[in-house]
């Protein structure tokens, strides 16, 4: 909710800061640079110390530096505050994929993925919605105090209801070198490094679309702040139904199979977009319907790519989770602001931005082999 919620205020903060398309995301560039730092410190921190005191730092810090987004007088201190937001929420992420490998074994852990991506996407569907309602009537401050009340509600719950999953026995040992010896086995690990790539190239075109969809909805297409709260919400939905179902055939099918399948989805709706764009198609139902597409193939690959990557490294769970989301979020930071490189005119940049980021997703299967996973003393 950290990302969808305030999307429907972006030309209104550009428009109260003086900024262009860009200007403003920065702001969610920051808070994915924090997000990606902030999972690549607290999980590694995690295998050493355990998984509840680094969740309930993180949480805290989001919340503080949430409520300072409603505060900002410029854009440049929203950047910041929206850094700090990100470091702290990244905690909640990365620690609570490592509590799930402490817990159960490889197939019940794709399964839950898939389940905790279906369910993570109510979010992305509310979310719109109700940063549209309140950034109209009482304005995009009002945003950020209610995401500064959710993320203290956050605090809450895991202060009372996450238990401690690493028992001290478990945990990495040497002090900064026993840390560095075990990123560096998972660094080494090319089915775990294939993997990743493809969560994190799949996350960036996710983002092509997340940084520009307010500009190509509302200024391309012509819809209205609701209209396009709407249509968002729609996205993340097809996305958590498709996530769902794959949950479901988890078992029956492959991780692998699925995997490629919501590849090759995904691929054909993001040329199909770029191929109707150059050629001048911009009615609503051709750029809405290949989206819908795209968001059945990205719900297909989500918990697998997660799920594929993590039982390569099943005994540095809180790195391997660390490395997986730094990567996801580096690289949606990087394509954000290059989707307001055309201003408002944004249907092309997306849309190439989409096809380029899931080719390399597709290019990037062919790292991935059989290599031993992390055994406890590598």
């Amino acid at each position: 909710m950290g990302v969808d919620m305030y999307l429907p205020a972006f030309p209104r903060l550009a428009a109260e800061f003086g900024v262009d398309p860009a200007g403003v995301q920065l702001t969610l560039t920051a808070f994915l640079v924090g997000f990606a730092l902030g999972q690549l410190l607290l999980g590694p921190l995690s295998d050493r110390y355990g998984r509840r005191r680094p969740i309930l730092a993180g949480a805290a810090l989001c919340t503080a530096a949430t409520a300072a987004c409603a505060l900002v007088p410029s854009v440049e201190w929203l950047v910041v505050a929206r850094f700090l937001a990100g470091f702290g929420g990244a905690a909640g992420l990365v620690i609570g994929r490592a509590v799930i490998l402490d817990t159960v074994d490889e197939t019940a852990a794709a399964r839950l993925f898939g389940i905790l991506m279906a369910l993570g996407g109510i979010a992305p569907i509310i979310a719109p919605l109700v940063g549209g309602i309140v950034s109209d009537n009482v304005g995009w401050r009002a945003v950020f105090w209610t995401l500064a009340a959710g993320s203290a509600l956050n605090f809450l719950v895991a202060l009372v209801a996450v238990p401690e999953s690493l028992p001290p026995e478990r945990r990495t040992g040497g002090g900064s070198n026993g840390t560095a010896s075990l990123l560096r086995s998972v660094l080494t690990n090319r089915s775990y490094l294939g993997y990743t790539f493809v969560l994190g190239f799949g996350f960036a075109a996710l983002f092509c679309y997340i940084a520009a969809s307010p500009f190509l909805l509302q200024h391309v297409l012509g819809l209205t702040v609701g209209e396009s709260s709407v249509v968002f919400a729609t996205g993340a939905l097809t996305t958590t139904l498709s996530s769902a179902v794959n949950a479901r055939l988890v078992g029956r099918v492959s991780p692998e199979r699925l995997l490629r399948v919501g590849l090759a989805t995904m691929l054909a709706a993001a040329v199909g977009l770029l191929a109707a764009t150059l050629a001048g198609l911009t009615e609503r139902a051709i750029p809405l319907g290949g989206l819908f597409v795209f968001f059945l193939g990205l719900g297909m690959i989500l918990g697998n790519a997660t799920a594929l990557a993590l039982r390569c490294v099943p005994t540095a769970a809180g790195t391997g989770s660390a490395v997986l989301g730094t990567l996801q979020n580096v690289l949606g930071a990087l394509v954000a602001p290059l989707m307001g490189l055309g201003g408002r005119d944004v249907g092309v940049p997306l849309f190439l931005g989409m096809t380029l980021c899931v080719g390399l997703a597709s290019l990037s299967l062919r790292l991935t082999r059989t290599d031993a996973v992390i055994r406890p003393g590598a």
